[in-house]
């Protein structure tokens, strides 16, 4: 069984069809699976590890706007009938997935009802976290978001502990690397999260999210909707 949720919710018939064209690849640290403006070549569906969805700006300085892991499949504008991007796919957290050829998705996608109806509900559902992060950027303190995007971060990781530093944590919150200093250490005072030396370890879940904005889980209802409601972990 795919550990990938998309795959593994697929009907038995519509993955036997695409299983002979997937084919399994390392997702290296910092790999860059699409890029901006350039034709996207293969669709990625994760099976550990995550993506970060990048937007530049013209000085050069990146946001995250998204994060991909095994819920869900980096390349979504192929799924909605494009061939580029604007934003950068990059790997954040090493992994594994299984990876298509953009072609092969679109042509299975047109012989496949199922295949298509759930990805095009994936689509919707990851535009939902893209305007979701908009609006939580926007209005919410740099604790709340902080310890959303741990969250996040954690359903996606392979334990409770992962590689992650303070100049990669201000890049995704779009913020100076001194406020999340003191924010990383509000979260670590109160024995929500461990920090040190570039890795971060979660050491009270339920104290993380209590200590999350509601942004969190809006975005994860809606993730579990995709599933039929079921509150499988991101992680196994």
């Amino acid at each position: 069984t795919p550990r990938n949720r998309l795959l593994a919710a697929l009907p038995p018939d519509s993955l036997a069809r695409l299983w002979p064209k997937l084919e399994r690849v390392e997702m290296p640290l910092r790999q860059v699976l699409h890029d901006v403006e350039v034709p996207i070549e293969h669709v990625y569906f994760p099976e550990s590890g995550w993506c970060s969805m990048l937007s530049y700006t013209e000085d050069g300085d990146a946001m995250e706007v998204g994060l991909i892991g095994t819920e869900g499949v980096v390349g979504l504008p192929v799924v909605l009938a494009d061939e580029f991007d604007d934003l950068e796919a990059i790997v954040q957290a090493p992994g594994d997935a299984f990876r298509l050829d953009a072609g092969a998705l679109r042509e299975a996608m047109d012989e496949d009802r199922d295949l298509r109806h759930l990805l095009l509900r994936y689509a919707l559902v990851h535009h939902g976290q893209v305007a979701r992060t908009g609006a939580c950027n926007g209005r919410h303190h740099i604790e709340d978001r902080l310890a959303r995007w741990l969250l996040m971060a954690h359903d996606r990781a392979e334990g409770d502990e992962f590689p992650m530093t303070h100049e990669f944590m201000s890049m995704m919150l779009g913020v100076r690397r001194a406020g999340v200093t003191v924010a990383a250490r509000v979260l670590q005072k109160a024995q929500f999260i461990r920090y040190e030396r570039g890795r971060l370890e979660v050491t009270d879940r339920p104290g993380l999210e209590s200590a999350s904005c509601e942004c969190y889980g809006i975005q994860r209802r809606a993730s579990d909707r995709l599933f039929g409601g079921n509150k499988v972990p991101y992680r196994r």
